[in-house]
């Protein structure tokens, strides 16, 4: 990133905030006031209350992640929590414990007996939630993705961090610019049905081909949400292409594992690194050079950003074609997609990994 969209990102966001840690179910469902709490087998929760006076307690917003406890969607948590006492509204954080599809329904499905007024989710396979969202629909839930879409489904917003072109352009530059445009480069991504990284690695492929003949993405590998599986996965490629360049990892597990992959087969400086992977997993790799640069986003302004946009749906408002919401300017709306894009990707270095807090 040059240091002019660097200062771009900067005033656009608020940096430095601090990592607030979850509430337990128990607050989560007591401030509900409802029934039980969201869970069931292989899930969690976390939610907290809205801080803003009057009646705070008149809308809930759930949001459902493809899995719980990763640093990623933990930061996604944070900045639902601080829309929810910015704004007034009750925040629920519940997911699956594992990348699991049918584990995630069943978490959508007890909030829905719930009774939430809206629910984002960010589905690990965008099929087969699909008929889900439609069942919350007809309950009168109102229901969107973020993060990653199901664009086939009947949701009623998509947000998203940055257009799919975007993040995939950024990843394929990153990795281009230390192998000089050439050179063979494999791909070690999470889960196989996950919509939004699937298309990061098509926009990474097809322009591959037309900006940089000379760099072949040899194979794409897929290691759930797993560091040490990805690790793993990565090493084997390390040791099935021997002229092997680079490794791509276009999620926050894949991401560092393809990095200590490198790190620990004593292939730094020889094998470069890039992925999508957040400021302090990544820090250690991008100071000892395993990893080239990150690409990521504000994830907690992402979280914000869901959890405003479920709000607004609950009380049934629209979307304008470019609003301000709350800390984060300049947020755009394609009405034709029915999706909220937040901004432009950030690119995180040695340099501007540490002043973030997650």
């Amino acid at each position: 990133m040059l240091d002019g969209e660097r200062n771009e990102f900067r005033w656009r966001i608020d940096m430095k905030r601090g990592f607030k840690s979850a509430l337990v179910a128990g607050v989560a469902c007591a401030a509900l006031a409802l029934a039980g709490c969201a869970g069931g087998k292989g899930a969690s929760s976390s939610g907290g209350t809205a801080g803003a006076g009057g009646d705070s307690g008149s809308t809930s917003v759930a949001f459902v992640p493809k899995v719980q406890g990763i640093p990623f969607f933990e930061a996604m948590n944070s900045g639902g929590q601080d829309a929810g006492e910015e704004f007034g509204f009750q925040w629920v954080y519940s997911g699956p414990t594992t990348a699991d599809p049918a584990a995630q329904s069943e978490v959508v499905r007890s909030l829905m007996q719930q009774r939430v007024d809206a629910l984002m989710v960010a589905p690990n396979d965008p099929d087969s939630m699909a008929p889900v969202i439609t069942e919350a629909q007809g309950q009168g839930i109102k229901v969107g993705t973020a993060d990653t879409d199901a664009s086939s489904s009947s949701r009623e917003v998509f947000v998203t961090q940055a257009t799919e072109e975007a993040i995939g352009t950024a990843l394929l530059e990153q990795i281009a610019a230390p192998l000089n445009g050439e050179g063979e480069v494999a791909i070690v991504s999470c889960g196989q049905t996950a919509a939004n990284l699937n298309a990061w690695i098509k926009v990474i492929q097809d322009k591959a081909a037309t900006d940089y003949p000379d760099l072949k993405i040899v194979e794409t590998v897929y290691a759930d949400e797993d560091q040490a599986k990805a690790v793993t996965m990565a090493k084997n490629l390390i040791n099935a292409y021997p002229d092997l360049k680079g490794l791509i990892g276009p999620c926050t597990t894949a991401a560092p594992g393809v990095a200590q992959a490198v790190q620990e087969s004593g292939k730094t400086g020889q094998i470069h690194t890039t992925g999508v992977g957040t400021p302090q997993a990544m820090l250690p790799y991008l100071q000892d050079g395993s990893s080239s640069a990150s690409v990521l986003w504000d994830v907690e302004n992402l979280g914000y950003l869901t959890a405003w946009a479920g709000w607004k749906l609950a009380q049934g408002e629209t979307f304008a074609p470019t609003q301000d919401v709350g800390r984060i300017s300049g947020v755009t709306y394609d009405e034709s997609s029915k999706t909220l894009v937040m901004g432009r990707p950030l690119i995180l270095t040695a340099d501007n990994a540490g002043d973030y807090d997650y």
